[in-house]
């Protein structure tokens, strides 16, 4: 039972931002800015760092939708987000992406641990400055917006298949909603 008024009872965040319209648009468009404005790192790879950050922080909902959209952006491939949310080390993603991941996963539990070596290991995989930039930036955004979720206990769906569809529409509409 969510902690505040949700308005139509719109499970996740979706639902608190509606109970505060002004800063949930600000918030949709930070994670449309970090989910799908420019950046070297695919829609797939910024949802799975997303997804990967969120289970970290057990947040249901996040972990849900996020890993949802990953699986759905990198064409439909849940046993590749499943793999990585069990253990990135061992998941079959390239070492550019396993690096990322590391250095995300510090950051969801305290970011001062984030070394010269953790950066240093990403750039010998591949990844350049603003993909280490972009990946600390998910990372610290979902630890917020998993607090906010968890915080205010928000409403998760009835049908676990739920999040599938919800996942779906991220990745074909974004978090910014355009008028037609």
């Amino acid at each position: 039972m969510p902690h505040i008024a949700i308005p139509g009872q719109t499970p996740g965040i979706r639902g608190l931002m509606a109970s505060k319209p002004a800063s949930g648009r600000k918030l949709n468009e930070l994670a449309q800015q970090l989910l799908r404005g420019d950046s070297p790192l695919s829609v797939g790879e910024r949802e799975l760092i997303a997804a990967y950050v969120s289970d970290l922080n057990r947040t249901r909902y996040c972990t849900g939708s996020h890993s949802a959209a990953a699986a759905h952006a990198l064409g439909g491939d849940y046993e590749l987000v499943d793999a990585v949310k069990k253990d990135p080390a061992t998941a079959p993603i390239d070492e550019r992406t396993r690096a990322l991941l590391a250095i995300a996963a510090k950051v969801q539990g305290d970011a001062r641990n984030v070394t010269e070596q953790d950066v240093a290991a990403a750039r010998a995989a591949g990844a350049d400055d603003e993909a280490i930039h972009d990946a600390v930036l998910i990372a610290a955004a979902f630890c917020m917006f998993n607090r906010y979720v968890d915080g205010l206990d928000a409403i998760l769906p009835a049908d676990p298949a739920d999040y599938d569809e919800i996942g779906a529409a991220l990745v074909a509409r974004g978090y910014v909603a355009t008028r037609d």
